[in-house]
């Protein structure tokens, strides 16, 4: 949906700057407040690095400590350890490239294709990732879980809870 002028309001308070690219509130709380934001795939003639972005303060917040501890690099062993996990979260990848072609703007595909980043975007998944069997930014791969199927997001919510996060403007 659209976001109302008190939803852009609220965005540009959480991101500290009028934001650009927004195409929709991808995800919000029963409240209203936006958390997730559907992008542009190009902003100011750009590729940007991914569909949906992350708006919350209290989940960044909450995401960078849990980055900090180092699980990403837990997460990553297991991808390399469990055959089934990596093939379910290449499958993710795939799943995401496919609906960032889906949701695109004409426009931006057009520029895309024209100025030769079509296989870029055949390429780069969830927060720009090119190896599909690393985990990149959880604040990307959260934003992703919060609109479809993510087993990061899913990991994030049952080992830290963030799904029971209170969040804020």
């Amino acid at each position: 949906m659209q976001p109302t002028e008190q939803q852009l309001e609220m965005i540009k308070r959480q991101l500290g700057r009028t934001p650009r690219g927004i195409v929709s509130v991808a995800w919000a709380t029963e409240t209203g407040v936006p958390v997730v934001l559907q992008m542009r795939s190009l902003v100011g003639g750009k590729p940007f690095p991914t569909l949906f972005w992350l708006c919350s303060k209290d989940l960044d917040r909450e995401l960078a400590r849990i980055e900090s501890t180092g699980w990403i690099k837990q997460m990553e062993q297991e991808l390399q350890d469990d055959a089934e996990l990596r093939e379910t979260y290449r499958q993710q990848q795939q799943a995401y490239v496919d609906l960032r072609w889906q949701l695109m703007d004409p426009e931006d595909r057009a520029s895309i294709e024209e100025q030769g980043f079509t296989d870029l975007f055949n390429q780069l998944a969830i927060g720009g990732i090119a190896q599909w069997d690393r985990v990149r930014c959880l604040h990307m791969q959260y934003a992703h879980h919060l609109v479809a199927d993510n087993l990061i997001g899913q990991r994030l919510d049952r080992e830290f809870g963030l799904n029971e996060l209170q969040i804020h403007i």
